[in-house]
C-alpha cells in the first residue's frame, strides 16, 4: 500500500513541497501555539485509564467514570507522556507535536496520491503544494487537539475508498484498501463524535458507486497485483450483491472498534451511547437543552462562542456581549437581561431557569422560523468557513478593528484571503464536475456543514476536516483536470 501512495519516481518538486511543509510545521512548534483547556481534559482521561484503569475525571480515589470525550486522543496523549515525560519532563508535548507533524505530512501525501490516481500528475503536484503549505491545517500540528489526527483519518479514508472503488470499477476487489478505509473511519469516530460522518459518507459512496460500476468481465484467476484480486463472478453475480458485499465488509470493520466503547458505556452507565453525548458529561446530569436552544436562536459567530457559549455554565456573562440580534423587542431584551442576571448570581442553570430559557427560545423560533432553521445555520457555516481563524495564530479576535492593531488586522485579512481561495477554488471544481467521486466527497461536506450549522457554538476549527476534500477539489480546478471516469452502467 505504501508503494502505491509514493510515486515510483519522485517528481522533481515533490521533495521540495514536503520539505517546505515540514519547515512550516516546525516553525509552529518552535513558536508555541495557545494551549486549549480541552488538552488537559484529554490528558487527565488518558492518565487515569493508563495508571488507574478507569476512564474518568478526578484523581486518587475520587476518579469518576465518564463518557464526555471519546478515548482515542486521551490514550494517544497519555502514551506519549508515559514514553517521553521522563526524558523530556517540561517539553514532552513536543513529541506529540512531532508525531502530529508526521501525521499531517502523511495526509499531504495521501491527498496528492488520491489526486494522482483519479485526476492527473499535474493535479497531484498542486494538491501536494496546497496541502503542505496550508497554514490552517499546519498550525494544528503544534496544538494538542484532535484536529491533525482527524484530518489524517479523512485523508486516509478518501484515498483508500477511492482506491477500492477504482478496483471495483475494473472488476477487482481491493481488500487492503477497504480495510484501510474502514480503519480510517473507525479512527475518525473514536477521535470526535462528528467523525462518524466519515463512516456515513464512505459507506454510502462505496455502495452507490459499486452499484453503478460495470459487472466484472474478467476471469476469476488472481491478477499479478499484490493488493487487488478479481472478484469471482460465481460468488458475486449482480451489482447489488457486489455493492452489499463491499459495504458490509467496510461497515463491520469500521464499527467494530466503536462497539467496545459502546459496550463500556453500557456496563458503566446502562445507556446505549456509541459516541459521546452532546450536552451532558454522564447520565444523571442536567441537560441544558433550553439554554442551548436559546443560544441557537442568535449565536452565529466565534465571538459569541468565546464570550457566552463557553461560559455557560460556569462563568459570568456580560449582557453587553449579547448582540442586538438576540432580542426582537425591548420587552424581549428586558426578559433576556433578567435571565442573564439570575444566571450570574450563581453561574449555574437550575431546571427552572433552563425552562425559562427554553420558553424564550420557543417564542423567538415561533416568531421567525425561517431565520432559525435556514438563515442562522447558513450564517454559522459561513462564519466557520471564512473567518480568518485568529484563535490559532495569536491574533486579535476583533480582527477588523484596523486602527487598534493594524499589523494583526493585516495578518488576519491575509489569512482570510487564503481561506477564501481554498473554499472558492473547491466550490468552482465541484460546480464544474471536476472532483473525482464527487457524490461521496461532496456528501461528506454536505453532512459536515449541515451538522455545523445546527450547533450553537461555531468555531472555525470545526471545518478543518473538510480541507482534504477542499484541497483535492482546488487542485483539480488549478490543474484544469477532470476525473478519470470509471466505467459505469
Amino acid at each position: 500500500m505504501l508503494r502505491s501512495i509514493l510515486p515510483r519516481r519522485w517528481p522533481r518538486r515533490w521533495p521540495l513541497w514536503i520539505f517546505l511543509g515540514l519547515a512550516l510545521r516546525l516553525v509552529f512548534i518552535v513558536f508555541p501555539r495557545p494551549i486549549d483547556d480541552d488538552t488537559w481534559d484529554y490528558l487527565q482521561l488518558g492518565r487515569n485509564l493508563l495508571h488507574n484503569g478507569v476512564y474518568g475525571m478526578g484523581s486518587g480515589s475520587g476518579i469518576s467514570p465518564t463518557m464526555f470525550r471519546l478515548p482515542a486522543y486521551p490514550i494517544f496523549l497519555a502514551v506519549f507522556e508515559q514514553l517521553f515525560a521522563r526524558f523530556w519532563p517540561n517539553n514532552w508535548l513536543n513529541a506529540v507535536f512531532l508525531a502530529q507533524t508526521a501525521a499531517d505530512l502523511a495526509s499531504c501525501l495521501l491527498i496528492a496520491a488520491f489526486a494522482r490516481r483519479h485526476l492527473s500528475p499535474r493535479a497531484a503536484e498542486f494538491a501536494l503544494a496546497l496541502a503542505a503549505l496550508c497554514p490552517f491545517t499546519a498550525v494544528y500540528a503544534a496544538i494538542a487537539l484532535t484536529e491533525s489526527l482527524s484530518i489524517f483519518a479523512v485523508a486516509l479514508g478518501i484515498y483508500s475508498a477511492g482506491r477500492a472503488l477504482a478496483a471495483e470499477s475494473a472488476g477487482l476487489r481491493d481488500l487492503p484498501a477497504l480495510l484501510l478505509a474502514a480503519l480510517a473511519s473507525a479512527l475518525a469516530a473514536l477521535l470526535r463524535p462528528d467523525g462518524i460522518l466519515l463512516f456515513a459518507s464512505l459507506a454510502a459512496g462505496l455502495f452507490f458507486y459499486t452499484l453503478r460500476a460495470r459487472a466484472p468481465r474478467v476471469s476469476s484467476t488472481a491478477t499479478s497485483s499484490p493488493i487487488a484480486y478479481t472478484a469471482p463472478t460465481s460468488r458475486i453475480r449482480t451489482p447489488l450483491r457486489r455493492a452489499l458485499a463491499v459495504t458490509s465488509f467496510f461497515c463491520c470493520i469500521a464499527l467494530a472498534p466503536t462497539a467496545f466503547w459502546t459496550l463500556r458505556n453500557w456496563i458503566d452507565f446502562r445507556v446505549f451511547q456509541p459516541l459521546a453525548p452532546r450536552y451532558i458529561d454522564d447520565p444523571g446530569e442536567l441537560p441544558l437543552s433550553g439554554a442551548h436552544r436559546w443560544l441557537r436562536t442568535w449565536s452565529v459567530e466565534f465571538v459569541s462562542t468565546a464570550n457566552v457559549a463557553w461560559n455557560l455554565p460556569g462563568g459570568p456573562i456580560d449582557p453587553v456581549d449579547i448582540p442586538a440580534s438576540a432580542c426582537d423587542s425591548p420587552q424581549q431584551r428586558a426578559q433576556t437581561v433578567a435571565l442573564i442576571a439570575e444566571y450570574n448570581r450563581t453561574n449555574s442553570i437550575s431546571p427552572d431557569l433552563d425552562r425559562r430559557f427554553a420558553a424564550l427560545a420557543r417564542d423567538r423560533i415561533h416568531a421567525h422560523p425561517f431565520r432559525y432553521y435556514v438563515v442562522f445555520p447558513l450564517e454559522r457555516v459561513a462564519d466557520m468557513l471564512f473567518r480568518p481563524r485568529t484563535e490559532a495564530f495569536y491574533l486579535e479576535v476583533f480582527w477588523w478593528q484596523w486602527s487598534q492593531h493594524p499589523a494583526q488586522s493585516a495578518a488576519a485579512i491575509l489569512l482570510g484571503l487564503i481561506d477564501l481561495f481554498y473554499v472558492a477554488a473547491a466550490a468552482f471544481a465541484f460546480l464544474r464536475g471536476r472532483v473525482p467521486w464527487r457524490w461521496m466527497l461532496g456528501g461528506y461536506l454536505v453532512l459536515r456543514l449541515a451538522l455545523l450549522g445546527a450547533i450553537e457554538n461555531p468555531e472555525p476549527r470545526y471545518t478543518l476536516e473538510c480541507f482534504p476534500i477542499f484541497i483535492v477539489a482546488a487542485a483539480a480546478a488549478l490543474a484544469q483536470s477532470r476525473p478519470i471516469v470509471p466505467p459505469l452502467r
